[in-house]
């Protein structure tokens, strides 16, 4: 099959995903069940294009492989910290500034933005089903950054998520662990993901460079977007953020600074 019909028919998957969230988030009249759609979707392509696609099965059932791995742990990590809990701020906001009706806004400003950006930024694994050159020994290169972002999301939210139920870190910044190094250890491993599995989609060929605006695009929402910047906006009035700030890198992984004395 080609890659215009593989790409047509996940287009397809990625509406009926979103179709059913969307159907759920109404009965329970909370959208930010979006967020756990978001890893399924990717996975959901991932598979489709490993069926549909006649390139070669090593790597389009590796990439298939290692997408579900990463949109379940995701899918489950983020269901569990959503129960029990209202709506998302960042929903909230999309929908007051929303013209018309409340529906409309929720289809257009949160679903259909989504769904653009999960059958944008799957194009590479989209496309690397379809080619059928064999995968050489370097896409390890790509399966050991996938590992060592799945491994920083992973163990991140592991350890944010046992810093927040002890009830003596109310109200406190964590500064242990991964978070030591890095601001945002959950956001730099999904841009190891998805740089890896690009990685590993570049060996079907060099046409898969013109692909190379999907981890970008992921990154970019990763860092100035939806991640990094929109939490630390929220964060920065917490007593005790700013000094977090000065000391602990923002982003990739680095020793803290020193405090400075005068």
């Amino acid at each position: 099959m080609t890659l215009a019909l593989i790409a047509a028919a996940n287009l397809l998957v990625v509406g009926i995903v979103l179709a059913v969230t969307f159907m759920i988030g109404e009965r329970i009249r909370r959208h930010n069940v979006v967020d756990v759609a978001w890893g399924l979707a990717f996975a959901a392509i991932a598979v489709n294009s490993a069926v549909l696609g006649a390139g070669d099965p090593a790597r389009k059932w590796m990439i298939a492989v290692l997408v579900t791995a990463w949109g379940f742990r995701l899918a489950v990590h983020l269901a569990v910290r959503s129960l029990g809990q209202g709506e998302d701020p960042r929903y909230e906001a999309f929908l007051a500034k929303s013209r018309g009706s409340r529906r409309v806004g929720v289809i257009t400003r949160v679903y259909l933005l989504q769904g653009v950006l999960i059958w944008v930024i799957s194009l590479p694994v989209q496309l690397s089903a379809t080619l059928s050159r064999e995968m050489p020994a370097w896409a390890m290169l790509g399966v050991a950054l996938w590992l060592v972002g799945l491994g920083f999301e992973a163990v991140g939210d592991a350890q944010l998520r046992a810093f927040k139920l002890d009830p003596d870190n109310q109200g406190r910044v964590i500064d242990s662990g991964l978070w030591r190094y890095t601001r945002h250890p959950n956001y730099f491993g999904d841009a190891c993901v998805w740089w890896g599995l690009y990685l590993v989609a570049l060996t079907a060929g060099p046409i898969v460079l013109v692909t190379v605006f999907s981890p970008i695009v992921m990154t970019t929402l990763l860092v100035r977007v939806s991640g990094k910047a929109l939490l630390e906006r929220h964060l920065a009035d917490r007593p005790g953020y700013a000094e977090y700030v000065r000391h602990t890198s923002g982003f990739l992984p680095w020793p803290p600074r020193q405090a400075t004395t005068s």
